[in-house]
């Protein structure tokens, strides 16, 4: 008997390290042999590196005065000056800071109304599924950009907070939609009409049964909601509808809008934001693009897909499907 609690209490023990395991095989098929992914993750990976530790890396103080207006870059300021003289490369690592964190909060506001409403729509069907879809088609007649545009101007300079909330609450219906479509494919599956016959409660069913088969749409739908969030708030930056005193990649394209940086020759102070939002963009894209080649049949090429299909397979085994 005490061999057999031993025993019991040992497989507990490793469970976590085998769903590390499980994890990081999981992650490896993904990378494996997926240009896309590996260049997209690199990108990202320095992005991100770059705005988590720009405290670190920055050379100067990125709100302050530094030098002379529209130094060009050089070895003590690598990629020159604004105007008003502050430090480019200080300016766009800080700005990562702002710009970062207002699109993935944006993103993750926008993928939970989403998940929300599409799989409460999909799933319960009846008057539920109408009236929550009829709020999906209000929120799709209005075009997302010119009414972001309509509010920030009438609420004026708007901070990061803001933003963030407008972009989020503005872009769900999309993902919803989505959501909506594969829940209804979903809810047809033999796993969860046996749920339903074993009395599972409906909540149950849509945590355990059919969120995780969401994962891969989720997240996809969470990097392109990313995406779209980084650009609006720097159309909104550039129009000057945000806070022009926060440092972000779209307050930096609008002062070198209207210290018109092109015409002067200072091509570096527009230049370097913007090559910093199509990197990120570059590689949000990217590895969107991985995750659809995963996710979706009609996509699944290259020698990664040998891999994922085994680790996919064992996990449908373990899974009783």
């Amino acid at each position: 008997m005490e061999k057999i609690m031993n025993t019991e209490l040992v497989i507990e023990q490793q469970k976590p390290m085998v769903k590390v395991k499980a994890f990081f095989s999981k992650l490896y098929a993904f990378f494996y042999g997926n240009p896309p992914a590996i260049i997209g993750g690199f990108l990202l990976t320095v992005v991100l590196a770059g705005a988590l530790f720009a405290p670190v890396l920055s050379t100067h103080n990125p709100e302050k005065r530094v030098a002379r207006p529209h130094v060009a870059p050089s070895a003590e300021h690598i990629m020159g000056t604004t105007r008003s003289g502050r430090d480019v490369y200080s300016q766009v690592l800080h700005g990562a800071r702002k710009s970062l964190s207002v699109a993935i909060f944006a993103g993750a506001i926008a993928m939970t109304l989403a998940v929300l409403v599409g799989v409460s729509s999909g799933y319960f069907g009846g008057k539920i599924d109408e009236r929550l879809n009829f709020l999906t088609n209000v929120f799709l007649v209005f075009p997302q950009l010119p009414l972001l545009i309509v509010l920030a101007a009438f609420l004026g300079q708007v901070g990061s907070l803001v933003i963030t909330i407008l972009l989020g609450v503005t872009s769900w219906p999309w993902g919803a939609r989505v959501i909506r479509a594969q829940t209804m494919a979903i809810r047809s599956k033999e796993f969860i009409i046996s749920a339903e016959v074993m009395g599972e409660s409906k909540w149950r069913i849509i945590l355990v049964e059919i969120l995780p088969n969401l994962v891969s749409i989720v997240f996809g739908g969470f990097l392109g909601a990313v995406l779209y969030a980084m650009g609006a708030e720097a159309g909104l930056g550039i129009l000057g509808l945000g806070d022009a005193t926060e440092v972000s990649w779209g307050s930096m394209l609008y002062w070198a809008q209207t210290s018109s940086a092109l015409y002067t020759g200072a091509w570096w102070e527009m230049m370097v934001p913007a090559i910093a939002l199509a990197i990120t963009g570059g590689a949000l894209a990217l590895i969107n693009m991985s995750i659809d080649q995963v996710s979706n049949p009609k996509l699944r090429t290259g020698p990664h897909m040998k891999l994922w299909r085994q680790l996919k397979k064992q996990a449908d085994k373990r899974r009783g499907l």
